[in-house]
């Protein structure tokens, strides 16, 4: 009786790269093990098309042929000797580690305001003063409250947006005194608006499935 044994993924061999599959790397591993020049050339090219087929999305990127050619000699673990059009990658730079990310780490007053609001005061402060620097602190302390009803929405003092953008501009941006924050029954309404074309069209999706299944 013949036997059937199940091979585990456990058992394989790694994937290099394993967004291109198993199929792929067993292909490059054949490719590999071509002794003739011309005819191992001749197979690379073949898997790089195969390559660019499964990501036609991305041909028109810059430098997308070089980055399949990367792939393949990475997939190969630098063991393919074909002529590529492009150098051939360092594999002690594949082994390096990635850059650490360098996060902000200046301290956020108010966090219901975000960095972006800080960093809108901070260009504020270094503009002249005229009516665009005035127009501009305006849209500012708009979206000051418009981010706090975000936060809380029972209630909001207008007073307090003035006083939080003194503060944080460290007393540089004054407001005029005849200026009116937009009304928080406007800021909530324009927000409801743009939340309820997305409900609608998930309700219309709902509609449209069950129909299709009747």
């Amino acid at each position: 009786m013949e036997q059937f044994f199940v091979e585990y993924n456990s058992h394989r061999s790694k994937l290099h790269i394993p967004e291109y599959g198993r199929n792929l790397q067993k292909m490059v591993k054949h490719c590999c093990t071509i002794e003739d020049n011309e005819e191992r050339n001749k197979c690379a090219k073949a898997i790089i098309h195969i390559m660019g087929q499964m990501n036609p999305h991305l041909r028109d990127v810059a430098d997308f042929n070089h980055k399949l050619w990367a792939h393949l000699f990475i997939m190969s673990d630098f063991k393919l000797d074909v002529d590529s059009p492009y150098p051939k990658p360092d594999p002690e730079k594949k082994a390096e580690a990635p850059p650490k990310l360098s996060y902000p780490n200046k301290d956020i007053r108010y966090r219901h305001y975000g960095r972006t609001v800080q960093m809108l005061i901070e260009k504020a402060k270094e503009m002249e003063d005229g009516d665009e620097k005035n127009a501009f602190m305006e849209v500012i302390a708009n979206f000051m409250k418009k981010s706090y009803l975000n936060w809380n929405r029972d209630s909001v003092n207008d007073q307090m947006i003035f006083d939080h953008l003194i503060e944080l501009s460290n007393g540089e941006l004054k407001l005029r005194d005849d200026f009116v924050l937009n009304q928080t029954s406007d800021i909530l309404a324009m927000t409801k608006r743009k939340r309820k074309p997305q409900h609608n069209q998930k309700n219309n999706n709902i509609r449209h499935r069950r129909k299709h299944n009747n």
